[in-house]
Formats: structure tokens, C-alpha cells, sequence
């Protein structure tokens, strides 16, 4: 699974031809969510209120990309970097 960004010790994923819906993996120390990419919701896992809101400032600055790599993932071509947040 293609690390995509990292920022703060969150490393956010994204597996190739991964299952419905459009989503990244992020993941601090031993918590890992799945956050949809359409309305940045967790729908698997859970992340402290700190780190999610830290992560949902990224997704919401980085959609498109995201939609993108998305997109690349699921024609297994090579994911691009996201800026990370700074």
C-alpha cells in the first residue's frame, strides 16, 4: 500500500484497485481509519479527535488530489505525493 503523505506522524495510504467508496487509509501509531474521499467521513476505524481533525484539514486542502490518486490506484498506475500539511 502506497504511502501518499505524511505530516505530524499520521501516514495517510491508498491501496491499489482497492474496494468502493473512493478512499485513503490514514494511520497513528496503532489507529487506523478509512475516510471517504466524496464527504470525508470515517466509515471504518477510528482516529483520536486531534488526529482527525489534523487529517480532515489535509483531505479537505487536497480532494482533487486524492480523487486522482484514486483514480491511478485504480488503474494501477504510480500514485502521486500529496503535499503534506504543514
Amino acid at each position: 500500500m502506497p504511502e501518499i503523505s505524511r505530516f505530524f506522524g499520521i501516514v495517510i495510504k491508498m491501496f491499489f484497485d482497492d474496494h468502493n467508496p473512493p478512499h485513503f487509509h490514514a494511520e497513528y501509531g496503532s489507529d487506523l481509519a478509512l475516510i471517504d474521499i466524496r464527504n470525508l467521513s470515517v466509515f471504518s476505524g477510528r482516529l483520536s479527535p486531534r488526529v482527525m481533525g489534523l487529517v480532515i484539514e489535509w483531505a479537505t486542502l487536497h480532494q482533487q488530489e486524492l480523487f486522482a490518486d484514486w483514480d491511478r490506484a485504480r488503474a494501477q498506475q504510480e500514485l502521486q505525493r500529496i503535499a503534506p500539511l504543514e
